[in-house]
C-alpha cells in the first residue's frame, strides 16, 4: 500500500510503499476512501505533540470501508462503512474512562499521533474507535465531519443554549462554516462573526440570520442588540477579541472555545460574575459522538466545503490548509 509519512519532526512528507498487515484482535483494517487534513496534523508534521514515534503517517479524519477484521470485533464486519476521528481508542481503566468520559482518557490514542493515521491507502484502528457512516454521505463529505464536524456539533449541543436562542459562531473557516450550518439546523437564531464584509454572503448562505463584521463593528454591542447570545462558539483563535466576546452573552451565557491556541486572552471577573457568564472548552468527541454528528448531518443537509487532493499530493493539501487558502477543508483521496 501507499502511505504518506513524516520521518522526523519538521521533516517533509514522503510517499512510501509498505506491506498491508492483518489486524490484531479487537482491531480492524480500513481501506481509506478519504482522509481530511486537519490543522492538528501539524502536531505530527512539526513534532509539537509529546512522544510521537517516527516515522509517522498523519491523519485523523478517516472515512472508508472495513477490509479485514481481527478477533472479537462484533458487530463490525468486512464491507461496513466506517470512520475514525481524533478519538482513536482509550484505556478503559483511568478515572475519566471509568466515568464514561472516554475522550478525556489519560492514555487517549489518536490516529496519526499514537499510531499511523489516514494519509494512506489502508489504516488499522482499535474497534472502539469506529463510527458507522450513513449511506447518504460520500466519503469525502464524511471525512471532515470526523473531527471538525463533531467538534462544532458537540460544542453546540453541550453549550446550554436552547432552540430559539441567539447563538453566535465566531470565525468562518474550517470549523466555523460547519458550526453555522449546525447552529441553523439546531433551531438557533444563528449569528456569524467574521473579519471583513466579504464573508457575509457566504455566512448567510450557510444559515446565519445575521452577520457581524468584527473589523468594523463592536461585536458585543451588536449581540446585545439582538438580545444577547445564549452561547458563542469561538472557532478562530483571536487573543485580542476573545475576551470581549463575553460581553455579548446573555445572562447565563457561555463562550465555548474550540479553536485551539497556546496564547492567553484576557477576561475580568467583573465580566463573568454579574451575568453568571462562563467560558468553557470542548474537545472533539468519541466514536458515538461522531455517529451522532454524521447521522444529523446526513438528515439535515449539513455538508463541509472541501477541496480534494490525490494522496500523493498530501503536501499540497496540507500547505493549502496551513496557509488558510483552502475553502474550507482539504481532503485526500487515495
Amino acid at each position: 500500500m501507499k502511505k504518506v509519512r513524516v520521518n522526523f519532526a519538521g521533516g517533509p512528507f514522503e510517499t512510501v510503499d509498505e506491506p498491508v498487515r492483518d489486524p490484531e484482535p479487537r482491531a480492524v483494517r480500513i481501506r481509506v476512501q478519504a482522509c481530511g487534513v486537519c490543522h492538528s496534523d501539524s502536531f505530527t508534521k512539526d513534532g509539537s505533540f509529546a512522544a510521537i514515534a517516527y516515522p509517522r503517517a498523519p491523519g485523523h479524519e478517516i472515512a472508508g470501508v472495513i477490509d479485514a477484521v481481527g478477533q472479537d470485533c462484533d458487530p463490525w464486519k468486512v464491507g461496513d462503512r466506517a470512520g475514525v476521528g481524533w478519538y482513536g481508542g482509550s484505556c478503559g481503566r483511568c478515572d475519566p474512562c471509568r466515568c464514561g468520559d472516554f475522550i478525556s482518557c489519560v492514555k487517549l490514542q489518536i490516529p496519526g499521533i499514537s499510531y499511523d493515521g489516514g494519509y494512506a491507502e489502508y489504516v488499522t484502528v482499535p474497534v472502539e474507535a469506529l463510527a458507522r457512516i450513513p449511506a447518504d454521505l460520500r466519503p469525502e463529505e464524511a471525512a471532515p465531519l470526523m473531527c471538525a464536524g463533531v467538534t462544532t456539533f458537540n460544542a453546540l449541543r453541550h453549550s446550554g443554549a436552547q432552540p430559539g436562542d441567539v447563538v453566535a459562531i465566531q470565525g468562518i473557516g474550517g470549523l466555523g462554516h460547519l458550526g453555522i450550518q449546525f447552529a441553523n439546523r439546531f433551531g438557533y437564531q444563528t449569528v456569524a462573526i467574521g473579519r471583513g464584509g466579504d464573508k457575509k454572503d457566504l455566512a448567510v448562505k450557510l444559515g446565519a440570520r445575521a452577520y457581524i463584521d468584527s473589523s468594523r463593528q463592536d461585536v458585543a454591542r451588536e449581540l446585545l442588540a439582538l438580545g444577547g447570545a445564549g452561547a458563542i462558539v469561538a472557532t478562530a483563535p483571536d487573543t485580542k477579541g476573545m475576551g470581549a466576546l463575553v460581553d455579548g452573552l446573555a445572562v447565563g451565557g457561555r463562550v465555548v472555545v474550540v479553536g485551539a491556541s497556546p496564547e492567553p486572552f484576557g477576561v475580568s471577573s467583573f465580566q463573568l460574575i454579574g451575568g453568571r457568564k462562563s467560558i468553557m472548552g470542548w474537545p472533539s468527541g468519541t466514536s458515538k459522538d461522531i455517529e451522532d454528528t454524521l447521522n444529523f448531518a446526513a438528515a439535515t443537509g449539513v455538508r463541509p466545503m472541501i477541496e480534494t487532493f490525490a494522496l500523493e499530493r498530501a503536501a499540497d493539501g496540507y500547505n493549502q490548509m496551513i496557509s488558510g487558502k483552502v475553502r474550507f477543508r482539504s481532503v485526500l483521496r487515495p
